[in-house]
């Protein structure tokens, strides 16, 4: 018997760098999981390759800020003259069909979902050193040595707000850390605080 038939939301985050995505991606890749990724809203206009529902929601900058005004999202912020957002509904629906629902996401962010998702589970995800952190922020190739040393500053000052997050998973390996963070799900699922009313009432029958 499925004492929480409930899904969870499980909030992957951490700075800049960390490999979060990997990780995301190496979770959704496991066999017999029961995950959905958490598809965000934008008013950005979809790349030549996106498809709607499947990589954003997109919407026009006046339904994004109505939807702002109406609490429609878990978090939203704003990047390079775009919204970003974490539509409630759509999170909603897919826990209370039993799913995992895994949001990755920003410090910042999942620091907004934890004030409305007090049961959601938060996972820190944190490179083995800093000299790791910055190897792979260099890595992408992307960006030039200022920008480089301004995320790596950021994340600086995010690391000390670990004590926020329900658990931290260290990204030494991707594959080692999805299977943490699996099993961090599976033992979230017998907390006693989300089965208990559930066993007291099989107890009852």
């Amino acid at each position: 018997m499925k004492l929480n038939e409930r899904g969870l939301l499980i909030v992957i985050s951490g700075p800049s760098g960390v490999g979060k995505g990997t990780v995301r991606r190496a979770l959704f890749e496991m066999k017999n999981h029961n995950l959905v990724y958490s598809v965000s809203v934008t008013t950005r206009p979809p790349r030549k390759d996106e498809v709607e529902g499947r990589d954003y929601y997109f919407v026009d900058k006046k339904t994004f800020e109505q939807d702002i005004l109406e609490d429609k999202f878990l978090e939203h912020a704003e990047f390079v003259g775009n919204y970003y957002g974490t539509p409630k509904d759509k999170v909603e629906e897919a826990l209370d069909r039993g799913k995992e629902v895994v949001l990755e996401i920003e410090v910042e962010g999942a620091l907004q979902v934890r004030e409305k998702m007090k049961d959601a589970v938060f996972i820190f995800l944190v490179p083995p050193s800093k000299k790791a952190l910055y190897d792979r922020l260099n890595a992408r190739g992307t960006e030039n040595k200022e920008l480089i040393d301004k995320r790596f500053q950021k994340a600086e000052k995010e690391f000390l707000l670990a004590y926020k997050y329900d658990y931290i998973v260290v990204n030494d390996d991707v594959n080692n850390a999805a299977d943490r963070i699996m099993a961090i799900i599976r033992a979230e699922h017998a907390r006693t605080q989300r089965t208990i009313h559930k066993y007291i009432k099989m107890l009852e029958e």
